[in-house]
């Protein structure tokens, strides 16, 4: 299984990637949006952990390009928001 990891946070993007790749999982990793989004065009990948808050491009932005360009990859949103609003 290929994964995306797009995490503007490099330690916790190597962490992840590291604990994925124990797993044999094929790992890539992007530090911002426009690197997230177009990697995530591709449409090699089966998993996509993406961050909201990234630099160049948000999250949720990249998701909304993604889906509108037909890519139905997994995604799995990940955020430091907490609050009501934010859910």
């Amino acid at each position: 299984m290929r994964v995306l990891i797009v995490e503007d946070e490099r330690r916790l993007a190597r962490t992840l990637a590291d604990l994925m790749e124990a797993h044999n999982y094929t790992v890539d990793l992007s530090y911002d949006g426009e690197e997230g989004l177009d990697n995530a065009l591709s449409g090699i990948y089966d998993v996509i952990l993406l961050d909201v808050m990234l630099p160049k491009l948000d999250g949720l932005t990249l998701l909304r390009r993604l889906r509108g360009g037909g890519n139905h990859a997994n995604v799995l949103l990940l955020t430091a928001k907490d609050s009501v609003e934010d859910r």
